[in-house]
């Protein structure tokens, strides 16, 4: 079997992580795209070498689950004839770009990623593993609560701007040197010590007190913000959503037969592109009244090793009594790790039940301790009362 870290590591396909219904194996979409036929093939292989579950991330990421250690290998082989491989564990883990899923042909997304994916293969940065970029150069910004720390989008002018996170303004840039621009960001962030103290994100690092560098200096405002995302169709394709940003392998053979290719995003939603019509298919969300849409569950026990809890069936049947304006993060344990903000009510799960914590997050002092998941089902407002 390929030599691969338990623990430490955001899982990858070259470097997969160890998890209670075996290994995760992460496959980074080059552009945020993966074409039908890279689909089908994601979804034959998981099927083959795994338990037939594939999570979408917070980054838009695709994991397989379930792998064999002895499938790891074949796995990648296959994933590599798919063109979904990159050169070695280190270049993939420093190709982590986030892409706005709205774009057009012939707009300057596609473009800017290649080129960004082109400049990251080229040289080791030694970024941290969860350093990542954002593309978002749309009219109006699509990613402003994704995780990046260095955003390429576009100002109130309609030019291009590079952004450190963390930071209300950036550097107004030509097309030519956007990439160029970014990637001296990058270099900046580690030269400066960011990779130190255990930050290892932009945010914390300017926060802490580091000097925006010069490379990015300037007073460039950025475009608004769009509102939250919600499942429907668009100018390119069909927004559908995923419960808990999970599929099984036939949903995704399903929607690859439909469109040239899937977008990913980081709302636990796919772009199927081209369609005219919702499509209709188990396990699929298509309203954006959807209770299941605001509500956060992680894989939960016993697909965890770490969880003390099953999540999800039980989140799914909190969902049709959550208020219309209620988020719910039912986390199996106190790392919290499919939601590390707060929420308006979060369960984590303990030996001795379900704790519940008001507007705060799975590590924050609880309001009530060991609640059963029976009880709690039998009578909900147990969750919206005050005690």
């Amino acid at each position: 079997m390929s030599d691969f870290e338990i623990k430490g590591w955001c899982p990858s396909a070259l470097r997969p992580m160890r998890s209670g219904d075996g290994l995760i194996v992460r496959v980074r979409p080059h552009g945020g795209r993966i074409s039908s036929a890279q689909a089908k093939g994601i979804a034959e292989l998981s099927m083959r070498h795994g338990n037939g579950l594939i999570d979408l991330t917070g980054r838009a990421n695709l994991q397989i689950r379930g792998i064999r250690e002895d499938s790891h290998e074949p796995l990648v082989a296959g994933l590599a004839q798919l063109g979904l491989i990159d050169a070695d564990a280190q270049t993939e883990t420093q190709r982590n770009i986030l892409v706005a899923p709205f774009w057009t042909e012939g707009d300057d997304t596609q473009s800017l990623v290649g080129e960004l994916e082109r400049a990251l293969a080229a040289r080791l940065l030694g970024l941290p593993q969860k350093f990542g970029f954002a593309v978002d150069c749309g009219s109006t910004r699509l990613l402003t609560s994704a995780p990046a720390d260095i955003r390429i989008e576009r100002d109130i002018s309609g030019q291009l701007l590079v952004r450190a996170d963390g930071t209300p303004r950036g550097r107004a840039v030509a097309r030519s040197e956007a990439i160029h621009v970014a990637i001296s960001l990058a270099e900046w962030f580690v030269a400066s010590g960011g990779t130190r103290d255990g930050r290892g994100r932009m945010a914390a690092h300017i926060a802490a007190g580091a000097k925006r560098p010069d490379v990015v200096a300037g007073g460039a405002r950025p475009s608004p913000a769009a509102a939250s995302q919600a499942p429907g169709l668009r100018t390119t394709g069909a927004l559908i959503g995923l419960a808990f940003g999970q599929l099984q392998s036939a949903t995704l053979e399903f929607l690859a037969g439909l469109a040239p290719g899937l977008r990913m995003t980081p709302w636990r939603m796919i772009l199927v592109e081209g369609l005219r019509a919702m499509p209709e298919h188990d396990g699929l969300v298509m309203r954006g009244d959807d209770p299941l849409l605001r509500i956060v569950a992680c894989t939960g026990a016993p697909a965890c090793p770490e969880a003390r809890a099953e999540t999800r069936s039980f989140a799914a049947s909190l969902a049709p009594h959550l208020p219309a304006d209620g988020r719910l993060h039912v986390s199996g344990c106190a790392k919290g790790c499919a939601h590390p903000r707060a929420s308006a009510l979060t369960l984590v799960g303990t030996e001795e039940g379900f704790d519940l914590i008001r507007n705060g997050s799975a590590r924050d002092v609880p309001t009530l301790r060991g609640l059963n998941p029976a009880t709690v089902l039998a009578d909900p407002r147990v969750l919206m009362e005050r005690r």
